[in-house]
């Protein structure tokens, strides 16, 4: 006995609720279907249509049976495709979106490095601070930093980031260097797109509100206005690094630090990620693991 014999044919009527659009789908005749799921109720000994001259609807236990069979011939497609993957060569259109300075510092340069890798791959980014809805906009992951909100998404760690206060030598020089969290309310703190400052005290997350004479929603401006000994900033490694690396930024209060925040592909749950998307996001995290 083939245990599969029929189940192809059954879930084609059931999706379409049509053995003349199931035969269209499958390439066949409506005779071989009507024969395929016949021949199948008669094996089960159950009904799994009811049928009329206007419609077909599955039955209470077609229903359970459509939903197991579905469950079987996705996996079957998916382990199909992983095996075909050991030998294909990685190709098509990608699609991901990511924060708009991260994207330019960090992720655009590693998508570059990707293109000379995968020739075969085309990459759209999209560099948006909005949340994108990733079925409805067709993204297959997004890049996304810090803390998630819930979701139905799967989440990967690429890797961390964390916050650093630093300042220019002259500025400390002059204004003194602070050595706790309530010295910041005497110095000149530049304001980023949030009035308060996240430090680890006590064990415990703390927002700090924090004051001074600039404000701006651009990280490289804060940057730019604390080389010029304007005052402190507070912003993630990737803006700040090379400059503390260089000695032009010292940091400080890093006893206060708080814990690295994560990095995370986002994408939709699938029982089959395409090989063109998986070695994408493993080229990304691995570029990110060795900066």
């Amino acid at each position: 006995m083939r245990i599969w014999e029929g189940v192809s044919e059954f879930v084609a009527v059931a999706e379409t609720h049509s053995f003349t659009a199931a035969s269209k789908q499958l390439g066949t005749s409506v005779a071989h279907i009507s024969r395929q799921v016949s021949a199948l109720e008669t094996r089960l000994k159950i009904k799994l249509f009811h049928r009329s001259t206007r419609k077909v609807v599955l039955s209470e236990s077609g229903e359970v049976y459509y939903q197991q069979c579905r469950r079987v011939l996705d996996n079957l497609a998916d382990a199909e495709k992983l095996v075909s993957n050991f030998h294909d060569t990685p190709k098509g259109n990608v699609r991901l979106t990511a924060p708009i300075t991260y994207g330019e510092e960090v992720i655009m340069p590693i998508v570059n490095d990707f293109l000379l890798a995968y020739p075969e791959i085309n990459v759209r980014v999209d560099l948006s601070n909005q949340r994108a809805d990733l079925l409805y906009e067709g993204y297959d992951f997004a890049i996304r930093l810090g803390h998630l909100a819930d979701s139905n998404l799967i989440a990967r760690k690429l890797s961390a980031r964390k916050l650093i206060v630093c300042a220019t030598s002259d500025y400390l020089a002059l204004h003194g260097k602070p050595t706790n969290l309530d010295d910041l309310n005497h110095h000149n703190c530049l304001v980023g797109t949030a009035d308060s400052w996240r430090f680890m005290h006590n064990n415990k997350s703390e927002k700090i509100l924090i004051s001074g004479r600039l404000r701006c929603n651009s990280g490289h401006s804060l940057v730019k206005a604390a080389l010029k000994n304007i005052g402190l900033i507070q912003l993630p490694d990737y803006y700040v690094q090379p400059y503390i690396e260089t000695g032009e930024l010292i940091s400080v209060l890093d006893n206060y630090q708080m814990t690295e925040e994560g990095i995370w592909a986002l994408y939709p749950d699938k029982h089959y990620l395409p090989n063109k998307i998986k070695v994408l996001l493993d080229f990304i995290q691995q570029h990110l693991k060795d900066k």
